[in-house]
């Protein structure tokens, strides 16, 4: 079963994706994604990979004789992909060159442009899941690619604000969010020309980090080939940086956001990155309990102000190992 099912009460779309249950177990010395496997070719830098139980795809079987004249259900159209940073399994993106880098994103870009192309495409999400406590099952360095036929709620809600506060102001939102970051400073983490990483006043996650560009771009297929270097090198120290703090790989969801594709103008939005970190100290898991489930009403355990000292501490540790 793979199907769109309708949530009347949040209008949104729920994906059912049945058939992922199958996936195998992988053995513990084999990975597809290692050259030699027989799923890659035997040598690349970075790669992308059509993923294998995908809950999108281009030609979505109909949908179960489930829906009635309440419950609405649609094809699950999209694409899923896989985006492998390195041939090497137990390279982090820490450890990579910005040479290396700077291809990660030029083949996001790539795929992005592709991916944008279908016009039945409303939102292009770039993303990595790292860690076994957000459930990944293959440590080999990867991220992944969905391409929506519908733009999610979050997305929704972003673009709506955005827009309503350029029409309030003449303003944009995430740049007079970023203006005032910078001047009350005890948040910003680092920067550099073209883009600033700090910690959120209104931060969910005790380590949730933040990178916005500098430049109002809505795209990263927007940004120059010396803005490309940078946002590789900028990801890189951030995930050094968060690695750096309590001393081992940090899990993480690190989720791009470019504006929407195919819903009309979005000059008012901005391209930015946000980074969901489970953890709220080296050895304590933050939870999202009833409250921030069932609710979405977050609560932070911690002091942003405080964490903010903290990965601006592991900022430097990071930068004296390179």
């Amino acid at each position: 079963m793979a199907e769109l099912r309708w949530n009347p009460m949040i209008q949104d779309w729920v994906m059912i994706a049945s058939h992922r249950q199958a996936r195998p177990q992988m053995p513990k010395d084999w990975c597809p994604f290692c050259p030699g496997s027989q799923k890659v070719p035997d040598t690349f830098d970075v790669l992308k990979y059509d993923n294998d139980f995908p809950a999108l795809s281009q030609a979505p079987p109909p949908p179960d004789d489930v829906a009635t004249n309440f419950f609405r259900t649609a094809p699950a159209y999209g694409k899923c992909e896989v985006i492998l940073y390195s041939s090497e399994h137990t390279v982090t993106m820490p450890q990579l060159s910005d040479q290396h880098m700077k291809k990660l994103v030029d083949l996001w870009c790539e795929r992005f442009e592709e991916l944008s192309q279908d016009e039945a495409i409303k939102y292009v999400f770039i993303f990595e899941n790292r860690g076994d406590v957000v459930g990944v099952t293959m440590p080999h360095p990867h991220g992944q690619i969905y391409a929506y036929p519908f733009l999610p709620k979050k997305l929704e809600l972003e673009h709506k604000a955005s827009f309503e506060y350029q029409q309030k102001t003449g303003n944009c939102l995430f740049c007079t969010m970023l203006q005032e970051e910078k001047k009350e400073e005890k948040r910003i983490l680092f920067e550099n020309e073209f883009f600033t990483v700090y910690l959120p006043f209104y931060t969910e996650y005790p380590y949730g980090v933040c990178i916005m560009s500098k430049e109002h771009k809505q795209y990263i297929t927007d940004f120059t080939e010396e803005e490309k270097t940078a946002l590789g090198i900028t990801l890189r120290d951030t995930a050094g940086m968060l690695d750096s703090l309590f001393g081992y790989a940090f899990p993480y969801m690190m989720c791009m956001y470019n504006a929407p594709v195919h819903c009309g103008d979005m000059k008012h939005f901005h391209f930015h990155i946000e980074f969901f970190p489970p953890m709220r100290s080296a050895d304590k898991q933050k939870f999202n309990a009833s409250s921030e489930t069932g609710a979405w009403a977050h609560c932070n355990p911690t002091c942003p102000e405080d964490c903010a000292k903290e990965l601006r501490a592991a900022y430097e540790r990071f930068q004296k190992t390179k």
